[in-house]
């Protein structure tokens, strides 16, 4: 490059991230939380903020680290339901034994080791939203007992006969593809599936990765406090090639890894 191309090229790239700058600042809430202009995710802000007024139960599918929790706070966050609790249950996390009490509670002496009362999520829940994450982990034996939960909007804690009402709304995400799950029962995923909500794989959208990448450098610059080094043309390109199996997820990493210097 001669000194003149060197200096166009900077200020190309100046003006494209102040472009980006000033398109990231000016969207409302929900828009910098769900990044980009790619038709799929513009689609995809306008399906949460629709179902968010709603009080129907929402299933969200997406690849792994597509932002799936991301959506689920939305839909909450941006619904009559933002003033409760936004709880969340990772299906996958929590042990078989456990898992009833976690979320219908118990009562003192339900079994042993249980010394006093404790109420589960569900319950904590009352008012807000249950954010089931991974539900395709959830063991066959307690799928049922969701099932009716959803269904009567009800539960009772272990060791009890009285009922305990619910006013929540359940949030579902899976990775899988629970119509032809054998480990999955059909009857729980239709009465999830009343809403589907699905998220692009970033591969399906990667004209949003410049504007996604800055974004995420720009709130790495404010965790880290390190300014953002110069994004130049050969960045962008890598970018551009990559297939980012991680998905935003993956992307966060690589714009932390930038913003800290250890670009590779």
């Amino acid at each position: 490059f001669s000194v003149v191309e060197r200096a166009l090229e900077k200020r190309r790239l100046v003006l494209e991230n102040r472009s980006l700058r000033n398109a990231l600042e000016g969207g409302d809430d929900l828009s910098s939380r769900l990044v980009g202009r790619n038709p799929a995710i513009q689609r995809l802000r306008a399906q949460i903020a629709a179902a968010a007024e709603t009080d129907a139960d929402v299933l969200v599918t997406g690849e792994t680290g597509a932002g799936k929790e991301v959506v689920a706070r939305a839909l909450h966050d941006f619904g009559p339901r933002r003033k409760g609790n936004f709880v969340a249950i990772n299906c996958a996390a929590l042990p078989a034994e456990i898992f009833e009490s976690e979320l219908f509670g118990h009562e003192a002496g339900a079994f042993t080791g249980a010394q006093k009362l404790r109420i589960g999520k569900m319950e904590h829940a009352n008012g807000g939203t249950i954010f089931l994450d991974e539900i395709e982990s959830m063991p066959l034996e307690l799928q049922a007992k969701l099932l009716r939960a959803i269904e009567t909007r009800v539960i009772e804690r272990l060791g009890s006969n009285r009922q305990v009402p619910l006013d929540v709304r359940f949030v579902a995400a899976t990775k899988a593809d629970l119509g032809n799950n054998p480990g999955f029962r059909t009857d729980l995923y239709y009465r999830l599936n009343v809403i589907t909500l699905g998220i692009p794989a970033l591969r399906e959208r990667k004209d949003d990765i410049p504007t996604l990448f800055f974004h995420m450098a720009r709130e790495a610059r404010a965790r880290y406090r390190r300014e953002i080094p110069e994004v130049t043309p050969q960045i962008e390109a890598g970018l551009l090639a990559h297939d980012w199996p991680g998905n935003v997820r993956e992307l966060r990493n690589v714009a932390d890894r930038f913003v800290l210097g250890m670009w590779s």
